[in-house]
């Protein structure tokens, strides 16, 4: 399975996960995961927060 996204590329996220809540906004890919099943993930950071998350791709759009 290919990644849609490459690493520099900003993207926005989506959060969808009721039980870990999350700022959707845009966001940067920081580097590429494994996927996870049918999903590729991502590593990606917004430059409001101090910390990396863990996306699927599901979760991505352009921004």
């Amino acid at each position: 399975m290919k990644h849609k996204y490459a690493v520099g590329e900003t993207v926005y996220f989506t959060a969808s996960n009721v039980a870990r809540p999350a700022a959707s906004g845009t966001y940067e890919v920081i580097r590429l995961l494994p996927t996870d099943g049918d999903d590729c993930q991502y590593r990606i950071k917004s430059s409001i927060e101090a910390f990396e998350r863990v996306a699927k791709e599901s979760q991505l759009d352009i921004s």
